[in-house]
């Protein structure tokens, strides 16, 4: 007999694991089926070791300007086997507490691949071989993606790398250039510029983070470049020359060939869903552009069939994947969820500065018709940003002029990763300008310059 479940999720992650709990919290019995490690590439290999690292190159960077602080600090150094070993530790921790909670959640863990194997039916297989068949009438995948390989420039391991190798270097290169300037690669040139490497970042596109708005990605431009970080936009990666002990790349930029050679290259330049060996032949399961195509709650067009996560599309991020396995599980409870509003899921680039956003850009709200008002507020005018140390930021609001509904807010500077929540919850509640006026925001905080911002909008900014 085949062991009976009322729901089975392959794939353990961010959306997977989540999906599971909230699952098992409404009364179902559940299954997961994770062939590597529980908590998916996030844990394991992406959002959390990442910040692990990017906040090492913090506390170093402090260490370095102890001055300014009145502090002293001398012979500052690193040693960055202990920086990885750190972060290592950090997601195993964390991966061993995503165990836990399956155990407290009655969550049925089953060690393989898992594939769909006809209606209602599950094979987990190891090395090949399937080892149990699982029946559901509910099944979901969430089996997440991986990095994207540009033809001609594959990662190799140790000269051209992926977010993967990148996270855990035995040395630190002297020089490096990073293929792409979105979240991923943006967070490694940071890190890797902070940490006393020569790094340079290409970006086919006119302009570097090109998903946040214009204005913020010229000032992530101008303190990045003021770094040392070297930016090439309107550049290609046409091929590479590997040497000993280094690469060779040949650039065309803007219609220009450049070279320039480097210890290492990272390429970040997106991501392909893992749909393959998911026994979707022979489905009614949809691909469009490689991602799998769901409804409003996560359902396919294969009966009984679900799927969350990064291999359903953009944002790919984690706080999406698990959200839309909440949606999944509670639709199939029978619980009526509200369908997932794409423009108000907040995204965060965990650099320095760092940068947060959330909605429309300036000028996808134009280009959506919207009659706009824009707020904007300096670090510069906030006391809390001056004593920290941070004065450079901005904080920027859109909104309809005709309703007051906040469209978006973009923010770059010090902290705003977590002050990005305030206007993601604005959203979600369908603030307008009176209600975030009416608010009464802490002082002395950085979230006052959310206030102002504001204000600003409407021409009552109070401290600019």
């Amino acid at each position: 007999m085949n062991e009976q479940f009322d729901v089975v999720i392959i794939g353990g992650g961010p959306g997977g694991y989540v999906a599971a709990i909230r699952a098992s919290q409404l009364g179902m019995k559940v299954a997961l089926v994770e062939r590597e490690h529980l908590g998916g590439i996030c844990l394991n290999w992406g959002c959390i070791p990442t910040k692990a690292l990017l906040r090492s190159a913090e506390i170093y960077h402090a260490m370095k300007y102890a001055d300014a602080y009145g502090l002293a600090a001398k012979d500052v150094s690193f040693d960055i086997k202990k920086v990885v070993a750190r972060s290592r530790g950090v997601s195993a921790q964390l991966t061993k507490g995503i165990g836990f909670l399956m155990k407290k959640n009655k969550v049925t863990v089953f060690d393989g691949a898992g594939a769909l194997a006809g209606r209602g039916k599950v094979s987990v297989s190891v090395g090949g071989k399937t080892t149990q068949t699982l029946e559901a009438k509910h099944i979901i995948l969430a089996t997440g993606a991986r990095a994207r390989q540009l033809p001609g420039i594959e990662a190799d391991g140790s000269q051209i790398l992926t977010y993967k190798e990148a996270m855990v270097p035995e040395t630190m290169p002297k020089s490096l250039l990073v293929i792409g300037s979105g979240a991923i690669g943006i967070e490694f040139a940071s890190f890797y510029r902070t940490m006393g490497a020569e790094v340079t970042v290409v970006e086919m596109q006119e302009r570097i983070l090109p998903v946040e708005d214009a204005e913020i990605s010229a000032l992530a431009k101008k303190a990045f470049e003021a770094q040392g970080i070297s930016i090439k936009t309107k550049a290609v990666v046409k091929s590479v020359k590997k040497g000993k002990s280094n690469v060779t790349a040949t650039l065309d930029v803007g219609g220009k060939t450049e070279e320039i050679t480097v210890e290492r290259i990272i390429s970040a330049v997106g991501i392909v869903a893992n749909t393959e060996g998911l026994g979707l032949e022979g489905t009614k399961v949809k691909l469009e552009r490689g991602h799998v195509v769901v409804d409003d709650v996560c359902a396919t067009h294969e009966p009984g069939v679900y799927a969350i996560g990064d291999m359903t599309g953009a944002p790919w991020l984690a706080h999406k994947a698990s959200h839309e396995g909440v949606i999944c599980v509670e639709a199939i409870a029978g619980k009526h969820p509200h369908a997932m509003k794409r423009e108000n899921i907040p995204g965060c680039t965990y650099c320095h500065p760092q940068i947060a956003s959330v909605g429309l850009t300036e000028a996808a709200a134009k280009e959506k018709g919207f009659d706009v008002k824009v707020g904007r507020f300096q670090f510069l005018g906030n006391g809390k940003a001056i004593a920290l140390g941070e004065p450079e930021g901005l904080v920027k609001t859109v909104f309809d002029a005709k309703t007051g509904e906040l469209l978006g807010a973009h923010m770059i500077g010090a902290e705003v990763t977590e002050m990005i929540q305030g206007f993601a919850i604005g959203k979600t509640l369908e603030a307008t300008e009176a209600d975030l006026m009416a608010t009464i925001f802490p002082h002395p905080t950085l979230s006052e310059m959310m206030h102002e911002s504001v204000l600003d909008a409407y021409g009552r900014a109070l401290h600019s």
